[in-house]
């Protein structure tokens, strides 16, 4: 699901190289500016931020959170443990993915991949993905005006994740909809608003409830 830290010391040699735009680190935190044009941007412990209307390929860090600004746009967006957080309007082209680690997106956000982690929860506040929503251990909140096409997938843990006590929760708040499977692994308890709309419900039954 995600590369790993040998894979993206592999990337730094390309990028001190002089891949024109890239910006590779190892330990400190990147801040690409509002506006700005920029290539691939990767460290290993530290955070990435992207300031609002700026473009660059893939967002990349092992250790540490990646948030872009309204209406930046990305290829993809990866951690490993950290949050992410997409705000108004923020396009990325392919997937959004973390192991541990919440996933934001705020209204009008949108992802034409898949929205995926292990541990965290993922809140759609508005937005729209395009590849589905998958997690193990993580809360789902789609709320009002969201759309996910590709369904929801919440797996069976393997034995090298967390060992979450409580139910994962999926939330679809009213005004929201869901094309495509909601697929349990794994026991969940499923709320649905009045107003939402879902795909059909598939694997484990799910404990059931009423949003109001």
């Amino acid at each position: 699901m995600m590369r790993y830290f040998a894979t993206l010391l592999y990337a730094f040699a390309a990028v001190a190289l002089g891949s024109t735009g890239d910006i590779g680190k190892v330990n400190s935190s990147i801040t690409v500016g509002p506006g700005r044009q920029a290539g691939d941007v990767e460290t290993v412990n530290g955070s990435i931020t992207v300031g609002e209307g700026a473009s660059v390929r893939d967002v990349e860090t092992v250790n540490g959170s990646i948030r872009l600004g309204a209406r930046a746009r990305a290829q993809g967006v990866e951690t490993v443990n950290g949050s992410i957080a997409l705000d108004e309007g923020v396009r990325v082209d392919e997937g959004v993915s973390a192991v541990n680690g919440r996933l934001t997106l705020r209204r009008g956000a949108h992802v034409a991949g898949r929205l995926e982690n292990v541990n965290g929860d993922l809140v759609l506040d508005g937005a729209t993905v395009q590849g589905g929503l998958a997690t193990v251990n993580g809360d789902v909140r789609v709320g009002g005006g969201s759309q996910v096409d590709g369904g929801i997938l919440v797996a069976k843990p393997g034995g090298w994740n967390w060992n979450k006590s409580d139910l994962p929760r999926v939330t679809i708040e009213s005004g929201a909809v869901v094309k495509g499977a909601l697929r349990f692994e794994r026991e969940v308890e499923l709320l649905v608003a009045d107003g939402a709309v879902i795909g059909p419900v598939e694997g484990v039954a799910p404990r059931r409830s009423r949003l109001p």
